[in-house]
């Protein structure tokens, strides 16, 4: 097995590793060992070889690491999960909403929430109100003014 072999098999690796972890960092050290594969492949020493993986890392942390951070970042940043989701959406009173009863339930997806009312205002049955928080399992909703 040659050298350039191993600087392979690294850099395979370092890339498998990457695919378990975030941040890109384990990527840039795969960049260098692929350079340095490179470098093994065209003959030169050990010393050049360590250069190269040296420079290419350093190289990758500098101007891929933060390119990929910002394209992975932007993509995320539109889409929400979880109770998250639910702000701005619209949902159905199954339970009049009165502060002084302390009542009220909101269904959205098919889901019972206990709801209160954000601007303290009771809400009838049946009638339709947007989500503007969640707080632990409790619905904050405001009546739709149609």
């Amino acid at each position: 097995m040659e050298v350039w072999h191993i600087w392979a098999i690294i850099a395979l690796v370092l890339v498998i590793i990457e695919i378990f972890t975030t941040g890109f960092a384990v990527l840039c050290l795969a960049f260098g060992a692929v350079a340095a594969a490179v470098a093994s492949a065209c003959s030169a020493s050990v010393t050049w070889q360590v250069v190269w993986f040296s420079a290419v890392t350093l190289a990758a942390f500098v101007l891929v690491r933060p390119f990929l951070l910002k394209t992975f970042k932007r993509s995320r940043r539109g889409r929400q999960s979880g109770v998250e989701a639910l702000v701005g959406r619209q949902a159905v009173v199954t339970e009049r909403i009165s502060l002084a009863e302390n009542t009220g339930r909101a269904a959205v997806d098919g889901d019972d929430w206990k709801a209160v009312s954000a601007d303290d205002r009771d809400v009838e049955k049946g009638e339709r109100v947007v989500i503007e928080g969640v707080e632990s399992v409790v619905l904050k909703v405001r009546k739709i003014n149609e």
